[in-house]
């Protein structure tokens, strides 16, 4: 079979307020016909499909459109896992109706395993494809609560969690493997050990402490392909090419800017399995210029030639701090197609709460970035940052969990 492998998609998501409907408009309408085009049979959709429990209407019409778009083409499937963004209960809420359209879909721990164990036919609906479909999973589905625990305990249980569940799912695999004599691939919405990130992902922490990484083991070596989600840069996983992550499609900041987004063609047939990259176009153009005040006004002059109608966000890294840094930047785009969605100052930056600049505001910073700078403020000892910082992220994913649930 040919799969496509995505994920990260985060449709709803704005850049500093701007609304990206369009860039995912065009990314969606590439991939149904990239599908085609490659004679795919499946795409396989590895969580984050939305940015938020409650996605906009616009998003739900998008994702919606996609599919339906996607069952007049040859590709026969779509198995669609929820990520920590997404709402299982929206995801799944569908359930029945979109399976009429071959697409599969699993927002949270099944009440049976069996149902995360999908078998896909191919175009003479002959079994071809076994996919283990398991979605995120969250703290509350693979770990008890005791008093006295300590974060390297939470982790632990975590860790032993995820792996039992990938170990009993893998079981049941592998008894239709040998009933049907057709592969396996598995999908997961995790962080595996030595997974990269970069800055401004947008990447949240899926558990406490050390983030409960996962070990490529968790996969069993008659997993012919893993399609993963969550890190949005596109990797290969412990130099095993055959367990990927494809990234995100479109870059979620500017972070992102210069990163190739790309797709994962993968072709399984009985003795190999081959997995090929393909580009996805840029849809809008962003930017991050950093340097000094000199650096920062050559470099919009260029962009202002090579690459227009682009977002910009400038960093000022300058020693000086320019007293009229914004007006001296916002004039130089004037009557231009460029547009600066923020202009921030790390001689600023680098001060405490107290004293932000004039023009930033809460909503350009990360709640970390708030609380670090609290730290700073307050001037906690180094010795206790640890304990709060380990304390905070603990809250923070209880928080981001509770707002998943409560939009249920």
């Amino acid at each position: 079979m040919k799969l496509l492998h995505t994920s990260d998609w985060h449709l709803g998501r704005s850049l500093y307020t701007r609304n990206r409907r369009e860039e995912f408009t065009q990314f969606l309408n590439w991939l149904v016909a990239k599908a085609n085009s490659e004679n795919s049979d499946a795409i396989l959709v590895a969580g984050d499909i939305f940015d938020t429990g409650t996605p906009p209407t616009w998003a739900q019409e998008l994702y919606y459109k996609f599919l339906y778009d996607l069952s007049k083409t040859n590709c026969k499937h779509v198995v669609i896992i929820a990520g920590n963004h997404d709402s299982p209960t929206f995801i799944e809420a569908p359930k029945s109706l979109l399976k009429i359209l071959n697409v599969h879909v699993i927002g949270s721990l099944a009440e049976s395993l069996e149902d995360e164990v999908i078998v896909l036919n191919d175009k003479n609906n002959t079994p071809s494809l076994i996919v283990c479909a398991v979605p995120y999973l969250r703290d509350r589905d693979i770990r008890t609560s005791e008093a006295g625990e300590s974060i390297d305990d939470k982790n632990q249980k975590i860790l032993t969690g995820i792996k039992t569940h990938y170990s009993n799912i893998l079981k049941i695999a592998k008894q239709k493997k040998q009933e049907y004599k057709i592969p396996i691939v598995a999908m997961g919405h995790l962080f595996t050990a030595g997974g990269k990130t970069i800055d401004d992902d947008g990447v949240r922490d899926l558990y406490i402490g050390s983030l409960a990484h996962i070990n490529s083991d968790v996969f069993d070596s008659e997993v012919t392909y893993t399609a993963l989600g969550h890190l949005h840069v596109p990797q290969v996983v412990m130099k095993k090419n055959n367990i990927r992550y494809s990234g995100s499609p479109i870059p979620m900041g500017f972070g992102e800017s210069k990163q190739q987004k790309i797709i994962l063609s993968v072709e399984i047939d009985d003795n190999s399995t081959s997995v090929k990259e393909i580009n996805v176009p840029v849809f809008q153009n962003i930017i991050r210029i950093a340097g000094d005040l000199d650096y920062i006004l050559s470099h919009i002059e260029f962009a202002k030639k090579e690459t227009p109608f682009a977002w910009l966000e400038v960093e000022y890294t300058g020693k000086e701090i320019p007293g009229n840094l914004r007006d001296t930047i916002e004039s130089v785009v004037e009557n231009s197609t460029l547009e600066i969605l923020r202009i921030k100052s790390n001689r600023v930056s680098e001060r405490s709460l107290s004293k932000l600049e004039e023009q930033e505001t809460l909503e350009e910073l990360l709640i970390s970035d708030v609380f670090n700078r609290c730290l700073i403020d307050y001037k906690v000892p180094d010795e206790q940052k640890k304990i709060l910082t380990e304390s905070f992220e603990e809250i923070m994913l209880e928080i981001n969990e509770a707002e998943v649930i409560d939009e249920n």
